[in-house]
């Protein structure tokens, strides 16, 4: 199975570990390690990690907002990090 990891950047300047992999029906599929509740796909990896980012902001803020903690996976980067868009 084909796959790649990338990492997004989030509101709040957070960024999380992702996997992007070929659908056997065509499109892609996103999977957060992190966030093991999420699993999302696009028609195109643009999309695809679109959609991803859209949830994991949605865990995210839920999570806060019922005073749970984010997983440490998913961090604010130093100074100086970067990340290269994919």
């Amino acid at each position: 199975m084909n796959w790649r990891g990338t990492r997004l950047t989030l509101p709040l300047s957070y960024t999380c570990s992702v996997i992007l992999e070929p659908a056997e029906e065509g499109g892609f599929l996103v999977h957060v390690p992190a966030l093991p509740e999420i699993c999302t796909e696009g028609e195109t990896e643009e999309e695809a990690l679109a959609m991803a980012r859209d949830a994991i902001e949605l865990v995210i803020e839920s999570r806060l907002e019922r005073g749970e903690t984010v997983p440490s996976e998913i961090q604010q980067p130093m100074a100086g990090d970067s990340f290269p868009a994919q």
